[in-house]
């Protein structure tokens, strides 16, 4: 209490600050009361004195100099005043001197580096650099046998699960056929809600099953691995015993392989149309990039193939290799406002994503999860500034479509949006931005500053600050062609994107100093070749593509 009642005394002192100077045959005097310690910023109080008092230019700098050191002279002596007075406390016995030395302790060693705590080694983090280790060595092989070994396992399983909900259906419908055929002679639509009825939940029930038991075999799957992993890790340490192991997975990989070969091939790999170009973006310092147009679908990046051939074991490699690297794959999957994975694009990348094991990363499910958290806590705390400091009308008027969506259901996003989910599961992808899109990218009229385009503009934002160094975009905006998407509304859209995505890469530069890139624009694969070909002659036309230029001399 002594301490506290001296600091309001303290904060009470009020000293005089005295300066003369001459205003032509005058001399003056200013005299100003200054409450110590002061508070307020020495210019502004300067500032505030000339303005009051009227005083002379030609005096500002002295009087400067002047209230300076009065207020730095009077603070030290202020402070060693204080410190005069906690010195006698103490030799009075006023303050308890081990309790002191514990506080002052604890402050030192709570602010001092070298006596803070080693961090906890983290379980995800020891097997990150297990893993990134083995896959860049000779035991890289078993890994992905062993991982190709659980995916065809999961493979399997999805395809007795589809069987035996087809079959359900198929009776089913069998049942209700009967039923609508006795339906005003001996049943009524009571009895054929009814049984409507048992049917649903009997598929929910048998829904429900398998998908419990999709993620028990997922979990002891993950657990498995990373043990094997782990322990593998060890015994590579202890002795040279890889050949072994590598040869015991490889010969259990080919019989699983000639199995899924035989009974769950479930779709050739058909050729997909690609165009690559070279170029170089910069005002002084030029950097290159490399840009790729591909007819092909979203999907076909994420799926894994079930034949095991060599070009799938290459990309599977290669995705494994830049796992923990700082040259990572990325791919702009369009959703629409809803975070979940109930319906449309969103549903069937889940069925992707199931298809294998995650062993490195959450579950797609789970992560969605966190991101719809994320979004509650971000709309919360924008209504809450918002309520804080009101816009103007004409800003709320803009924002009105907005906050009326945001208030119907605050987890929805809105459009330019994104969240990101991680993945080790698929086939050439480490990181998808699910990018938010409405109804108004199939329109012809969207501008440069469409959330679409700027949603695109942060998410290359992103890739250069986290070393996404791949990333591939819808080049039309759209997953899939309709009607209203003719020839000029695609080469209006192409021309839109090209141009936009030009100007964000040329922005990259001053975003991570310069480093090459690969932008991969993706087309629907049911877009005609002739229109494809359009495009891939516009694309040079804008980035000003690269071209070997050749020399000959005449002897």
């Amino acid at each position: 209490m002594k301490l506290k009642n001296n600091n309001e005394k303290k904060m009470c002192d009020i000293l005089e600050f005295v300066f003369e100077f001459k205003a032509g045959k005058h001399n003056c005097v200013l005299k100003v009361p200054l409450q110590f310690p002061v508070q307020q910023n020495i210019s502004d109080l300067h500032g505030r004195l000339m303005l009051l008092h009227k005083i002379p230019c030609y005096i500002e700098n002295e009087l400067k100099s002047s209230l300076s050191s009065f207020i730095e002279k009077e603070t030290i002596l202020d402070y060693d005043r204080e410190a005069e007075l906690a010195l006698q406390r103490l030799t009075n016995g006023d303050v308890d001197v081990n309790q002191l030395t514990n506080a002052w302790s604890r402050s030192y060693a709570e602010t001092t580096l070298e006596h803070a705590r080693p961090e906890e080694p983290s379980w995800d983090e020891d097997f990150a650099d297990v893993y990134h280790e083995l896959i860049h060595s000779p035991a890289s092989d078993t890994l992905l046998n062993l991982e190709h070994n659980y995916f065809v396992s999961i493979s399997e399983l999805i395809s007795e699960r589809d069987m035996e909900i087809k079959k359900l259906q198929e009776r089913q419908a069998a049942e209700m056929d009967k039923v609508m055929h006795e339906l005003g002679n001996t049943l009524s639509d009571q009895d054929v809600n009814a049984v409507a009825s048992q049917h649903f939940d009997a598929q929910q029930v048998l829904e429900n099953k398998w998908a419990s038991e999709l993620k028990q075999v997922t979990c002891i799957q993950k657990q498995e691995y990373q043990e094997w992993v782990i322990k593998l890790h060890q015994d590579l340490q202890k002795s040279n015993n890889s050949s072994q192991i590598n040869e015991e997975i490889k010969v259990q990989s080919s019989q699983l392989s000639e199995a899924a070969d035989s009974g769950a091939r479930m779709f050739e790999e058909q050729p997909q149309l690609e165009e690559s170009f070279t170029i170089h973006l910069g005002a002084q310092l030029k950097t290159m990039h490399n840009l790729r147009l591909v007819r092909a679908d979203v999907l076909d990046f994420c799926k894994h193939r079930h034949h095991g051939s060599s070009g799938a074991k290459l990309r599977r490699l290669q995705t494994a290799l830049s796992l923990y690297s700082s040259s990572l794959c990325g791919l702009v999957l369009l959703v629409d406002n809803r975070v979940n994975s109930y319906s449309g694009i969103k549903r069937d990348f889940a069925t992707v994503a199931k298809e294998c094991t995650d062993f490195h990363f959450h579950c797609l499910e789970e992560q969605l999860e966190e991101v719809q958290q994320v979004v509650l806590y971000a709309r919360a705390q924008r209504s809450s500034k918002q309520k804080e400091q009101p816009g103007e009308s004409g800003n709320r008027k803009n924002g009105d479509d907005k906050s009326k969506n945001i208030e119907r259901n605050p987890s929805n996003i809105l459009p330019g949006e994104f969240y990101i989910s991680r993945h080790s599961n698929l086939s050439e992808v480490h990181v998808v931005f699910h990018l938010c899109v409405d109804d108004n990218v199939r329109s012809g009229n969207i501008t440069a500053r469409d959330p679409a385009i700027m949603g695109l503009r942060n998410i290359l934002k992103v890739c250069c600050t986290h070393d996404v160094t791949t990333v591939t975009i819808p080049l039309l905006l759209v997953h899939d062609m309709s009607e209203e998407m003719t020839i000029p509304w695609c080469l209006k859209r192409a021309e839109l994107v090209f141009k936009c995505v030009k100007g964000f890469m040329m922005e990259m530069a001053s975003w991570d100093g310069g480093i090459s890139r690969t932008v991969q624009f993706l087309v629907p694969k049911s877009i005609s070749e002739e229109m494809f070909y359009q495009l891939s002659n516009m694309l040079p036309q804008i980035f000003r593509v690269s071209s070997t230029l050749t020399l000959t001399s005449k002897h």
